[in-house]
């Protein structure tokens, strides 16, 4: 991998590579754009095939978290970290203490928070060493657990999606297809069921499944068979790339709106969906709960004003609907060119203001 290339090529801002022999830490921290404020994302513990496959992650990742961050309207950048190694055995306190100490020494540019194979106990550790991370324990103040405002997130921004693909935001009678039922989808199927939609749901782990089965009379199905059953809306909110050319030709459902990240296999399939005449709420827009409640700590975790904030998350859906009709593009398409323009201001803003602070010093 030509890693000058691939930072150049997306305009990354910054890599970090730490290492600490004693604990066994190897990490890398993306930074992608500071553009709208420090880099904020959470951080990765993943038995990575080969270091350029985490090289690969982090970078997309990171850049991943500067559309996330714009497109929900927070003053923050983007970045991301990954820690190779893995997450069930090779954790160990010194290593999250000196992985502390590596995003201290960035004095702010990079704010961590938890991510997959990481918890809110390891950001406790970080926080040992750095006030640099979010979502540690509620104890300190902070947050906790993000899942049910992720959840929440996802729930007003699929009621935006059904109100552009079905003509409605009432889910009461209509079918919900989730893939996947860990933590944040659980949340998700409760709100749904409480609004009266039947649902159906599939997951590798079946007593995830026994337990929506139970608690909200969901039918069970084959992970295979999640895509194809009949259903008003297709929810994701397992593993990335599902919406791929296999599972295209499948689908029955008219909105595609869930909690997992890079649902798209490839940006062609934002294409083909919008041929397809289904409406997809982009991920990183509809999934945006959870980094907006963290980046509420940054100001003193306040938990109603957080989901105060989450609420937007219906106008940001529903604004992709309408840029996308407008301009006759792809919702995926859309959500990019909103992330994009919004950044694309504020590095027009802090240029003006640099050329008029050069102008008045000049004259001095």
């Amino acid at each position: 991998m030509n890693l000058f290339s691939k930072m150049v090529e997306r305009d990354y801002e910054q890599l970090v590579v730490c290492q600490d022999n004693e604990s066994g830490l190897k990490a890398i921290i993306a930074i992608h754009d500071t553009t709208l404020g420090p880099a904020l994302g959470g951080t990765r513990m993943w038995n990575y095939d080969s270091e350029e496959a985490a090289f690969e992650d982090v970078l997309r990742l990171s850049r991943g978290m500067t559309y996330k961050n714009a497109a929900a309207g927070l003053n923050l950048g983007g970045g991301k970290a990954v820690i190779i190694g893995d997450a069930r055995k090779d954790k160990n306190e010194a290593m999250f203490r000196a992985f502390g100490r590596y995003i201290q020494g960035l004095n702010g540019r990079y704010i961590t928070a938890e991510d997959v194979g990481t918890t809110v106990e390891d950001m406790d550790t970080i926080h040992e060493e750095t006030d640099y991370v979010t979502g540690i324990s509620q104890a300190f103040g902070a947050s906790g657990n993000p899942s049910p405002v992720t959840a929440y997130g996802v729930y007003v921004g699929m009621k935006a999606a059904a109100r552009a693909g079905l003509g409605s935001e009432d889910f009461a009678g209509k079918t919900i297809a989730v893939q996947g039922v860990g933590n944040v989808a659980y949340q998700l199927c409760n709100y749904l069921h409480e609004d009266g939609a039947h649902l159906i749901v599939t997951d590798i782990h079946k007593p995830s499944v026994d337990r929506a089965v139970e608690d909200f009379g969901a039918k069970a199905v084959e992970t295979e068979d999640i895509y194809s059953v009949n259903a008003d809306v297709f929810a994701p909110c397992a593993l990335g790339g599902v919406i791929n050319d296999d599972t295209l030709g499948k689908l029955k459902a008219s909105v595609i709106a869930g909690a997992a990240n890079n649902q798209l296999q490839d940006d062609a399939h934002g294409e083909k969906l919008k041929e397809m005449g289904i409406a997809y709420a982009p991920d990183y827009v509809i999934n945006a709960g959870g980094v907006i409640n963290v980046a509420d700590e940054l100001n003193g975790y306040n938990r109603d004003r957080a989901f105060k904030k989450v609420e937007g998350i219906y106008d940001n859906v529903w604004r992709v609907f309408e840029i996308a009709k407008e301009e006759n593009i792809s919702t995926h398409a859309a959500a990019d060119r909103m992330a994009e323009q919004r950044i694309a201001q504020m590095r027009q803003s802090r240029g003006t203001f640099l050329r008029n602070e050069h102008h008045i010093l000049s004259r001095r």
